[in-house]
């Protein structure tokens, strides 16, 4: 199972969720769901996606 590590573009060291395993979009926000279901949106837009290495980024506030 791929699970990934949601990122800050302004902060690339600090992780703002961990354990996403599926990522939707409503309107202007990314809205990443982890493996326990837990949900949270960002207002934003996603900016790189690497699911080998389990890294996502978006640009967010």
């Amino acid at each position: 199972m791929c699970l990934s590590t949601v990122y800050r573009n302004s902060k690339p060291d600090e992780a703002i969720m961990e354990y996403v395993s599926t990522i939707t979009f409503d309107g202007d926000n990314v809205v990443c769901t982890d493996l326990m279901g837990e949900k949270k949106s960002f207002k934003g837009k996603l900016t790189f996606v690497d699911l080998t290495g389990g890294v996502i980024r978006i640009d967010c506030e």
